[in-house]
């Protein structure tokens, strides 16, 4: 694959996949293909993140209609209208973060996915947050990877955990600042 005519869209493809029913982290890949194909680096950060997008918006829309088609049992056997209400009041409010820390964080992206459709979360919020949490994974993938080059998998393996929480720490705090500023 790495040397393929197909290598673009095989990534294209796995980036889809990946954000949609996968919940295999894409790093394991990008990774050793980014090394060994340094010219074409940027070009497979910017794919991964476009495959990403499309399938983020086609998660969107299963969960919106998922939802929709089963709204009733969940009313009736999950949760009342009103602690839905209440669950949909902190999306809107803060749905913005959760869907961003889910994208540059080794939470399954479905999970936001899902939870935005469910709740009617503002599409264009979603997206904005959904590109730029993904542009920031992937193209920092390849910035490591330009600046580091072979280092780079025993450099993430050696700060994997710091960087996660790290950025988990600053999701909370700005969070934290948006609950507490409103």
């Amino acid at each position: 694959m790495i040397h393929s005519k197909h290598m673009l869209s095989s990534i294209g493809l796995a980036s889809f996949l990946e954000s949609t029913i996968v919940p295999i982290p894409l790093e394991t890949l990008l990774v050793p293909l980014m090394q060994a194909r340094r010219e074409k680096l940027w070009q497979i950060a910017t794919v991964t993140t476009l495959g990403c997008i499309l399938g983020s918006i086609f998660g969107y829309f299963i969960g919106y209609y998922l939802f929709e088609l089963l709204k009733d049992p969940i009313m009736t056997y999950i949760t009342t209208p009103e602690q839905f209400d209440s669950f949909k009041a902190q999306m809107s409010d803060h749905g913005f973060w959760f869907v961003f820390s889910t994208g540059v964080t080794p939470i399954p992206l479905q999970v936001a996915m899902i939870v935005a459709g469910v709740t009617s979360y503002s599409f264009m919020l979603y997206m904005v947050a959904i590109a730029t949490s993904r542009s920031i994974r992937y193209f920092g993938l390849a910035l490591l990877v330009f600046l580091f080059g072979n280092q780079t998998e025993k450099i993430i393996r050696r700060y994997k955990w710091q960087a996660i929480v790290g950025a988990s720490l600053a999701i909370i705090a700005i969070i934290a600042f948006n609950i507490y500023s409103q």
